[in-house]
C-alpha cells in the first residue's frame, strides 16, 4: 500500500505563495488519483483540489481556491504538487493529501473516496 508524505507548509503573509508536495512511497503513484484537503481548527475537512490518475488529464479545484491554487503531478518524481498563490488568512489550515487507486480518468472530491492519507502539513497565512 502507498504511503503519502506532505511537505512545504509554513508561515506566509497574505498575498504570498507556497508550494505543497505530496510524495509517494512507491513508484506507482501514476495509478492513483490524488486529492488535497484541508482542515482548520473546529471545522470539517474541506476539499481543495483533485487530479486524475495517469497523466492527470482531469483536475478540479474548489470554488474557494479556483484561480489561486493549482494541482499538478510529476509521476517521474512520484509527487503531486499544490501551488498556492494569493494566499489569504482563511487558507490557514492543516493540508492533507490523499490517494485512491483507480483506472478511471476522473477526480474525487469527497474524503470518503480516498483510502490513503498523509499526516498533514500546517499552512498559516498572516494578515
Amino acid at each position: 500500500q502507498v504511503q503519502l508524505v506532505e511537505s512545504g507548509g509554513g508561515l506566509v503573509q497574505a498575498g504570498g505563495s507556497l508550494r505543497l508536495s505530496c510524495a509517494a512511497s512507491e513508484r506507482t503513484i501514476s495509478t492513483y488519483a490524488i486529492g488535497w484537503f484541508r482542515q482548520a481548527p473546529g471545522k470539517e475537512r474541506e476539499f481543495v483540489a483533485s487530479i486524475s490518475y495517469g497523466d492527470g488529464t482531469d483536475s478540479s479545484h474548489s470554488d474557494s481556491v479556483k484561480g489561486r491554487f493549482t494541482i499538478t503531478r510529476d509521476n517521474a518524481k512520484n509527487t503531486v504538487y499544490l501551488e498556492m498563490n494569493m494566499l489569504k488568512p482563511e487558507d490557514t489550515a492543516v493540508y492533507f493529501c490523499a490517494g485512491r487507486a483507480t483506472n478511471i480518468t476522473t477526480t474525487f472530491a469527497r474524503p470518503g473516496s480516498y483510502k490513503y492519507w498523509g499526516q498533514g502539513t500546517q499552512v498559516t497565512v498572516s494578515s
